[in-house]
């Protein structure tokens, strides 16, 4: 176990890490943001700060010897930032779960190993590929870049009649993965906890809403079957598990109901604290910053009890402009990430409410 006054390096500067270190100052933990971009957010309530490009070796071995042990906000990571770290102190979790989440083709062939379903899929390394992928799955499906797609971001869907070349060359040639579209009744995500001895412990199953691909809404626990819920929550064990994994992890899947009866698909892994477990910093009595925050440094797990039902909402573009009447809205608990620049699309911060 790290002791208080330990510090924890975060790659990435961003709202998850701007609230890990939040979290972690609670519990008397350090931490030390590396990251390129001199505005994150993250540098405004840290103990220390790296401003440094993710492939600069020197910086990364400096700021590794630094710390007590190294995380990360976000999955798209370089595998050689990773391996650097690596080599000088303890990266939770560990680079191994970061690649199989960085790739949708290794992510989905990982998942199909444990047993768990997912959407159909195949693999489209080329634009000649795409129509025999098509020929399997249908039109009835989803264009995906292996890598580096979040909110939305680097998929389309294919159209009856659509040019397959087009669509192929809309995603800039990468490599790609054509998944089914899976009639859902509802989405949800697992987010659980694994510490550096094995325990598990999971929130609430949420339901997540979006609008234009991006997360909206999250409300916990979700309106599912009891059984539904303890299946979703196994399937984040195993996944966990199977990684090796401590930390903080979202599971995504998709609630698929036929002749009254739900069965359970996984759509996405993030391996890191995620937007749909924001409701726990208000909702739950461990939030899921402090949690990961525990689980890298070896403490023990906190309870994640919810505190009743509770409803997140993400403050996107403008809708931040709203602060002052959130600000005096009685039972409104509010989030705002210290952003300078207000963007279409961009999370600027959120709002939770107990029901």
């Amino acid at each position: 176990m790290l002791p208080p006054g330990a510090t924890i390096g975060i790659l990435g500067g961003g709202q998850l890490a701007r609230m890990l270190a939040l979290a972690g100052a609670r519990l008397g933990l350090k931490a030390h943001v590396f990251s390129p971009f001199p505005d994150d957010p993250a540098f405004d309530v840290c103990a220390a700060r790296t401003r440094a490009e993710f492939n600069d070796e020197a910086a990364l071995a400096a700021f590794a010897e630094s710390v007590d042990v190294v995380t990360y906000e976000f999955e798209n990571v370089p595998a050689r930032t990773a391996q650097v770290l690596e080599a000088h102190r303890p990266v939770r979790p560990n680079p191994r779960a970061l690649a199989l989440t960085q790739d949708r083709l290794i992510e989905k062939e990982f998942v199909q190993s444990l047993g768990i379903a997912t959407a159909d899929f195949v693999a489209v390394d080329n634009a000649g590929a795409l129509p025999r992928a098509v020929a399997r799955l249908g039109r009835n499906s989803i264009l995906k870049t292996r890598r580096f797609g979040y909110d939305g971001k680097g998929q389309t869907q294919l159209r009856d009649g659509g040019d397959l070349a087009v669509a192929f060359r809309t995603l800039g040639g990468a490599p790609c993965i054509l998944e089914s579209v899976v009639p859902f009744a509802k989405e949800v995500s697992v987010v659980a906890a694994r510490g550096l001895d094995g325990e598990f412990r999971a929130y609430d199953v949420c339901e997540n809403l979006h609008e234009q691909h991006i997360l909206a809404w999250t409300i916990a626990p979700a309106e599912i079957a009891d059984a539904t819920a303890s299946a979703a929550i196994d399937i984040a064990r195993r996944i966990a598990e199977a990684a090796q994994y401590v930390g903080v992890i979202a599971v995504e899947m998709f609630v698929v109901v036929d002749e009254g009866r739900e069965t359970l698909l996984v759509n996405e892994i993030a391996p890191r604290v995620h937007n749909s477990g924001h409701w726990t910093l208000d909702g739950a009595l461990t939030s899921q910053f402090e949690q990961h925050m525990r689980a890298i440094a070896g403490w023990p797990l906190g309870s994640t009890r919810s505190r009743g039902r509770v409803e997140m909402r993400n403050l996107i573009g403008d809708e931040v402009n709203a602060w002052p009447e959130l600000a005096r809205e009685d039972g409104v608990c509010l989030h705002l990430y210290g952003k300078k620049e207000t963007r279409p699309g961009r999370k600027m911060g959120h709002v939770t409410r107990i029901l």
